[in-house]
């Protein structure tokens, strides 16, 4: 057999990106990627493990013993709060507002439980009055799950609120942060979230391909009280703490991808030396510029402003412009990445990132002249 192509080196072009991710990775980010590979079981990988854990305590704001990163992207991380929470016969109340209550409500099916959907307007929050009248028409409820800033349509629900109203009615909650954590408030110990994951590549500008996750005291207790086994091997959380445990107590369970997390441990660091405050406030300053930007350009926020991501930035195409032809010039002229609309949005909007590294101004100048630029020759 022959080989079909021609190969050589792979030299990927420098992008600027600003889509809804990834981002950018800071220089001493990509320098952890190169550091040499060490065991996975070794003692200094072992010590760099509880790190990570305790610099991913710091993000996510939380005291939670059980905090670690998912060797896999954040849908796996999704999935692995899906298959410990639920078992057969569980019913979830899942709100959704965008594409990613979607996969929530796929999970709880394949996880056989019963979904119980409440729908919100794609572009707005998660109405906290739907969810309670849901968890009244259900009291049978265990877990209330939704998406804290959803991707698709750049809106912020009030995670705070969801979660107490949750708690109220006895039901533990799984939220989705993957573009939040890092880029906006998220305060999981004072908001009483119950199992909470992420995506490394977001606002933590690191490379894609890990899924930070969280599990309260409240939640491990119900995992460990399962009549059922896990569905999933994979991410049974009783078989994965024997690799995340203590130093000096591992026991393996798969091979970490060792330089992934060396280059989260980075990001993560970074994080903590500007201080996770800071870095909510970073992308709200810069969210500003931008949007002042982009209305000048004739460009409206499809969010209502009171419920917008500072990191996720979903604007209207003007009238009468070629939408793909202007993101592929974007691309092709200045090297710069913003994202489409999916779904119903898709043609509609465009979807522009400033997350972790990227949110930067240099990044709101180039994105607001490239537009106009390529807005008036179109």
């Amino acid at each position: 057999m022959k080989l079909e192509r021609t190969h050589k080196i792979f030299n990927p072009p420098v992008r600027t990106l600003m889509g809804p991710g990834p981002s950018d990775i800071h220089p001493r980010v990509s320098a952890a990627l190169a550091k040499p590979v060490i065991g996975h079981l070794d003692p200094e990988f072992s010590n760099l493990m509880e790190d990570i854990k305790d610099l991913l305590r710091y993000a996510f704001q939380t005291k939670n013993d059980v905090t670690f990163p998912v060797s896999a992207p954040g849908s796996m991380g999704m999935e692995i709060c899906f298959a410990n929470l639920v078992e057969p016969g569980d019913k979830v109340i899942i709100c959704r507002n965008g594409v990613f209550g979607n996969r929530m409500e796929e999970n709880v099916k394949r996880m056989r439980g019963e979904a119980v959907m409440v729908d919100d307007e794609w572009g707005r929050a998660v109405d906290p009055q739907k969810l309670e009248e849901a968890l009244k028409a259900n009291p049978d409820a265990k877990i209330v799950a939704f998406v804290h800033a959803e991707t698709s349509t750049g809106a912020s629900s009030d995670g705070k609120t969801l979660a107490a109203l949750a708690k109220q009615y006895g039901c533990l909650t799984i939220v989705d942060t993957v573009t939040s954590l890092g880029g906006s408030e998220l305060r999981v110990d004072e908001w009483g979230l119950s199992a909470v994951y992420s995506g490394s590549q977001k606002c933590l500008s690191a490379p894609p391909g890990i899924s930070p996750v969280t599990f309260s005291a409240d939640a491990i207790e119900k995992i460990k009280n399962r009549k059922t086994p896990v569905q999933s091997w994979f991410g049974d959380i009783n078989l994965v703490l024997s690799y995340w445990t203590g130093s000096g107590k591992r026991s393996y369970h798969h091979t970490a991808p060792v330089n992934a997390m060396y280059s989260l441990h980075e990001a993560l660091l970074m994080l903590a030396e500007e201080g996770i405050e800071k870095a909510w406030q970073r992308h709200k300053d810069h969210h500003l510029q931008l949007k002042q930007g982009l209305e000048n350009l004739g460009m409206q926020f499809i969010v209502p402003e009171a419920e917008r991501l500072s990191q996720l930035n979903a604007v209207t195409i003007p009238e009468d412009k070629n939408e793909m032809k202007i993101r592929s010039g974007l691309l092709q002229k200045y090297n710069l990445e913003i994202g489409a609309g999916l779904g119903p949005l898709a043609g509609k909007i465009w979807r522009i990132g400033l997350m972790g590294h990227s949110c930067n101004q240099k990044n709101v100048t180039l994105c607001t002249e490239a537009l106009a630029d390529l807005l008036q020759n179109a």
